[in-house]
């Protein structure tokens, strides 16, 4: 679940990359870095490529397939032309009305429900073409120690960060606030005016926004308070409501503004800390933040002052049940799904962890329903899942110090229901796969087998130390994105020249596909090799549409002119005559037999 995640967030950065907009997005950063005000953002926001790169990121999301109150998915646009799909958004955004909001409601881990707002996928769109311009502007202006919904940034780093506090700095006392409904309270007015204040000052573009915050909801109506969840620009405006917050509370502390000019943060550390100021240090995910401080005098004096600032400036109010100031060397402060807490050793104190009693509760219930799937369903695909779900919290629960003696007893609890339940299907004859070995090989315990697949053992995890989040790590800077992956190399010349050219009568979907094709290719043939040129590069249809052929990304194939020549003709000296030219291996001469056998044609 970690490796897909980076794998995910770098891959929206490249899909920047193909658009050719990770220069623009760079420039906007840095001016608002240089407090610009920005009074014309709708240009962008409004441009071609900004308008397929969205269509491109929300087809790669999951959520692509959920619909709204219009019963639309993304499939819908697929066969539009490139053309006809940029000027109808282009005209949306002129005129712009959002449609319904669909409502659901999923569980949360209290046993109560969360609602959930579902725009239509033409609503999505808009948002992520107007999310792609702000996220830069925003993560200028955003504080360094606020990491929920984020680029490059995750629950394991905010953890990090409060680990790193309770070690380093001795921060044994825990001051949690808990906000009544946030996002279902947040002020309308007071959000536009922080975007303004955040130099966002297109006044179209916040009218925008206003309306997707005032979207009818289905069965409900039109809110007038909230930013709603589900709604893709929605994590980005919590963010932006809670960064006063998080600058109000720095500068208390990490950021005073002194009056004196100081060598390095430790020095003025030290001066500050003999004065009247009192220490203390926060970390957020979302409306999921901490305080960290030395004492407990000062815990009681920023819990008072942060409920008061929230409900003067924000107008949110503090749920007085949930929120609460903790002695780490005496009890535990529950941390996105961990418990944290400090025992003495050797003199000083060491910050510990355990799953959070509500995580280890959850972890056991899904894997005994997945079990219970199983029972009925005692499919390849069921236990799969099963192995998907235990490899998935093994990659997020890890982060604990006592991840082992945990999943010890969850092993205990889940492992009587899995013999009951599964003992007419389960084999005690495991099979250990290369990727079982590679996972769990180090583990000697009893293997258990389902329709050939070996159930990874629920006890199999280890802590895995964390490290702090690398503050140069940025999107938006040629050397923050070293830090997340390399950069294309070799064939951006070919994807400029896609993006600049596109067929007449051609889908959206094949526009965009051919692209993403040319990277995973790495602008080579793929059946010779060689690297392709902008005058010898062809995108075959593996399935010719004709034959019912669609434009989907694993039908088509980047090869040069001569290889299409040779899928394609049926006489023998022609043959001959491109097969001379090529010089192809038996590997390359299979390969092309393979696409001349898809569009019918006899092998070579």
């Amino acid at each position: 679940m970690e490796e897909s995640l980076k794998t995910k967030k770098s891959q929206l950065l490249r899909n920047n990359e193909y658009y050719l907009l990770q220069k623009k997005y760079d420039k906007l950063y840095k001016l608002a870095k240089e407090n610009y005000k920005f009074n014309n953002l709708m240009k962008d926001i409004s441009e071609e490529k900004n308008i397929l790169l969205a269509y491109r990121n929300i087809k790669k999301n999951k959520g692509s397939v959920t619909v709204g109150t219009d019963n639309i998915d993304i499939d819908y646009y697929k066969d539009w032309s490139k053309e006809k799909f940029v000027m109808h958004f282009q005209n949306k955004l002129k005129n712009y009305n959002p449609k319904s909001v669909r409502r659901i409601e999923i569980p949360k881990p209290n046993g109560k429900m969360r609602p959930l707002g579902i725009p239509c996928m033409e609503d999505r769109i808009i948002q992520q073409c107007i999310k792609q311009v702000l996220e830069p502007i925003c993560e200028a202006k955003f504080h360094k120690h606020s990491y929920g919904f984020r680029p490059n940034r995750s629950t394991k780093h905010a953890i990090a960060r409060g680990m790193w506090l309770m070690n380093n700095s001795k921060c044994h006392y825990v001051v949690d606030i808990d906000i009544k409904g946030f996002f279902d309270n947040v002020n309308h007015s007071k959000l536009k005016k922080q975007i303004w204040s955040l130099g966002i000052q297109d006044k179209n573009l916040i009218a925008v926004i206003g309306k997707i915050l005032k979207s009818e909801i289905e069965g409900i109506g039109i809110p007038n308070k909230g930013t709603p969840q589900g709604g893709i620009i929605s994590p980005l405006l919590s963010n932006i409501v809670l960064n006063e917050l998080d600058w109000w509370l720095s500068s208390q502390w990490e950021t005073f503004n002194s009056k004196h000019e100081y060598y390095d943060a430790g020095t003025k550390y030290r001066v500050l800390r003999k004065g009247n100021l009192k220490e203390f240090y926060f970390v957020r995910y979302a409306d999921d933040f901490k305080i960290f401080c030395k004492d407990y005098v000062t815990a009681k004096k920023i819990y008072m002052a942060t409920k008061e600032w929230l409900r003067e400036r924000l107008g949110l109010e503090v749920n007085n049940e949930k929120s609460k100031i903790t002695n780490l060397r005496k009890n535990r402060t529950e941390f996105l799904g961990i418990e944290l807490y400090v025992i003495p050793s050797k003199n000083k104190y060491v910050c510990h962890s355990n799953i959070s009693k509500k995580s280890k509760k959850r972890i056991v219930e899904n894997l005994k329903k997945q079990i219970k799937v199983i029972q009925h369903y005692p499919t390849r695909k069921e236990v799969g899942k099963l192995n998907s779900m235990i490899l998935g919290i093994h990659n997020y629960y890890n982060c604990a110090t006592k991840a082992s003696y945990d999943f010890g007893d969850i092993n205990f609890l889940v492992l009587k229901t899995l013999k009951n339940r599964l003992k007419h299907v389960v084999s005690d004859k495991g099979i250990r796969t290369n990727s079982y070995q590679k996972l769990y090989g180090q583990y000697q315990g009893k293997l258990r087998t389902i329709k050939g697949i070996t159930i990874y053992p629920i006890y199999g995890c280890k802590y895995k130390r964390l490290y702090s989040f690398k503050q140069e790590t940025n999107n938006y800077t040629k050397e923050g994105r070293l830090l997340v992956h390399k950069q294309l190399l070799g064939y951006n010349h070919l994807i400029e020249y896609l993006l600049n050219t596109s067929q007449e009568n051609t889908s959206i979907e094949y526009n965009d596909n051919r692209i993403s094709l040319i990277i995973g290719q790495q602008g080579r043939c793929a059946i010779t090799g060689n690297l392709l040129d902008i005058n010898n590069m062809e995108c075959h249809h593996k399935k010719p549409k004709l034959l019912g052929g669609t434009d989907e990304y694993k039908n088509l194939v980047w090869i040069c002119s001569e290889v299409h020549k040779l899928v394609h003709c049926t006489k023998q000296e022609t043959i001959e005559k491109y097969l001379n030219q090529l010089q192809l291996d038996n590997k390359g001469i299979k390969k092309l037999n393979s696409l001349r056998k898809q569009v019918g044609n006899p092998i070579i």
